[in-house]
């Protein structure tokens, strides 16, 4: 990474603004469920506290709008990283207000403070100079390891680089590394696995990879906007009519290219979008019009498998059925499994196929997770991401 981290400037005793993702799910009450987000920042924070820092962390959570509002509060994150760390991290009740400007001047080294959500202000997400400017108030360095929110260009994650050096933390270093060494410089056979919705949320990132992949795997509901452009019944099954011309285009794109497309050979049903719907199993050409396609079905589970089995790369991105619900999880899991046997780098990039990974207790078998749903889709794509490219370079 030619961007400068942690390891490039003395950080001895200085105040340090670091950028983390605690951006993570609760439940009714409060509780986190998945901590891997906070798990994430604690190397860099350790690095910190053994260089005396007076470290303010600032993040988001949710979309709270610009508003406040007490079920986005960080304060479950400040008991979390308390614990974590076994030392006290202090919350504040503002990100700019009276509150953190005390808290923040006073400060000893060794000590932590959280700021309230950053997205309690407009501004954050407005990247307003003025609100960059007060967030920075006070600092000597900013440190951005928020890797999940590197494709925005907001307050926190690129207005406070204009008022302080800024450097990147460990995570950030990881994930840039990971990925961008996947892409360019990958073992080869090198092979992707591309589920999701949509085609449109992912085409940027199909069109990118079949310049480099041997193989690529098509899964979830996008697979049905691909049986719709070849003239198959998909029954009720999610489906983007007005990518048709885009589906054929990405199979001819692949073809011409050398790369070995596989799409679905079966899928498993719904008779209505629901956890304990009707199922059955049908060939992807047989799906009866009153049904939904929920899942990938066996024969399909078992040719990717095998097909996979080869591969010295393998990046993930995006579910390949409905895996919220169980008993359309079974594609999801097998393929994450097929995955994690792998004597091969495996990268699962984000969102809802990193969630699906740590659901079935595989996460301990991949290469690397990435915290970042959306900025590892637009860096796979080949895109700049403001964050990142705010940083000094080295």
């Amino acid at each position: 990474m030619n961007k400068k981290t942690v390891r490039d400037i003395d950080l001895q005793g200085k105040k340090v603004l670091l950028r983390c993702d605690l951006n993570v799910p609760l439940d009714e009450n409060q509780n986190i469920t998945d901590n891997t987000r906070i798990v994430a920042a604690i190397s860099t924070i350790k690095y910190l506290l053994d260089n005396n820092c007076k470290i303010i962390i600032t993040s988001h959570l949710g979309r709270p709008k610009g508003e406040f509002k007490p079920e986005f509060s960080l304060a479950p994150v400040a008991k979390e990283l308390s614990k974590l760390l076994g030392i006290n991290v202090k919350m504040a009740k503002d990100v700019i207000g009276e509150s953190a400007k005390e808290l923040k001047e006073n400060l000893k080294e060794g000590e932590i403070l959280l700021l309230e959500n950053v997205r309690f202000h407009r501004e954050e997400t407005d990247n307003d100079p003025e609100f960059s400017k007060k967030l920075a108030e006070g600092c000597d360095v900013f440190v951005n390891d928020a890797f999940g929110s590197a494709h925005r260009a907001h307050a926190s994650t690129t207005g406070v680089a204009s008022f302080l050096p800024a450097v990147a933390g460990f995570l950030m270093e990881k994930e840039i590394d990971f990925l961008k060494n996947a892409i360019d410089n990958p073992k080869r056979p090198f092979m992707a696995i591309i589920g999701g919705a949509k085609v449109s949320d992912k085409i940027g990132v199909i069109e990118s990879l079949l310049d480099k992949v041997d193989k690529l795997f098509i899964g979830g509901g996008m697979s049905y906007t691909f049986f719709k452009a070849q003239g198959y019944e998909i029954g009720q099954s999610i489906c983007e009519p007005d990518k048709c011309d885009l589906a054929l285009e990405t199979m001819e794109k692949a073809k011409a290219k050398g790369v070995k497309l596989f799409l679905p050979v079966d899928v498993k049903i719904g008779k209505e979008y629901g956890p304990d719907t009707e199922t059955q199993i049908v060939d992807f050409d047989k799906m009866p019009s009153d049904w939904e396609g929920m899942d990938i079905g066996p024969k399909t589970i078992e040719i990717y498998s095998q097909e996979l089995k080869d591969a010295k790369t393998v990046i993930w991105n995006g579910p390949v059925g409905v895996f919220e619900f169980d008993r359309f999880a079974i594609g999801t899991n097998s393929i994450a499994k097929a995955i994690s046997e792998l004597d091969a780098t495996t990268i699962i990039g984000g969102g809802d196929s990193a969630a699906a990974t740590v659901k079935c207790g595989l996460a301990d078998k991949m290469t690397h997770i990435s915290t970042g749903g959306g900025a590892s889709l637009e860096l796979l794509e080949g895109r700049k991401l403001p964050g990142l490219e705010a940083l000094q370079d080295k």
